[in-house]
């Protein structure tokens, strides 16, 4: 028997509500912006023979995340929006949340298939991402002892400021399994691996 390959597909990353836009070139004053909602999600598919029947084809499988996305409005982010030292939601209002259908890798750390709450804690040392198997709640509302997994992060100070808040799910290639988390704000960018395990 054939063993099974795996593709996986970049199918949404930004479904977010409108980004703040200058109200007038020469005041250079932002509009007021809702924190928008966003998603970033791959599927990854097991690739079959052709001729295989729709009804024997295995199901796609997902890895998403939910967030809200704010937005800078001219705010210094990290250190003030984002506190040093202290465990952040992630994003805004709503709690961040995973969801998986294969088990993951996640910066060496295993992470079985299901939904969790992502937070991050940033510190002079580096920045952690936070696996906690809390779901459902509000962005605040963080119990470290339901805390799964504290995964360490790479972070950099990119040359050019984020407006919106992102977080993507980055494949290496179109055929590979394994990838990057990335979330980006304001000045800096951290990133995760990953490694889906199907």
């Amino acid at each position: 028997m054939r063993p099974f390959l795996f593709r996986p597909t970049v199918i949404g990353v930004l479904c977010a509500a409108a980004t703040p836009v200058l109200a007038a070139a020469q005041t250079a004053q932002y509009r007021t912006a809702p924190s928008g909602f966003a998603v970033s999600e791959i599927t990854i598919s097991r690739v079959v023979p052709q001729n295989t029947p729709a009804d024997q084809r295995p199901k796609p499988m997902k890895v998403r995340i939910e967030y809200g996305q704010p937005h800078a409005r001219g705010r210094t982010i990290l250190g003030t929006v984002v506190p040093m030292d202290s465990v952040w939601r992630l994003g805004a209002n709503a709690a961040t949340s995973l969801v998986s259908d294969v088990d993951l890798d996640l910066g060496g750390t295993m992470v079985p298939k299901g939904a969790y709450t992502l937070f991050a804690k940033p510190t002079a040392a580096g920045w952690r991402l936070i696996v906690n198997k809390k779901t459902g709640e509000w962005g605040t509302q963080y119990d470290a002892s339901a805390d799964l997994a504290s995964v360490p992060a790479t972070a950099r100070t990119l040359s050019d400021v984020r407006e919106s808040f992102s977080i993507t799910l980055v494949p290496e290639s179109a055929t590979s399994v394994k990838g990057k988390l990335v979330f980006a704000w304001g000045t800096f960018e951290v990133s995760v691996p990953y490694e889906a395990k199907p």
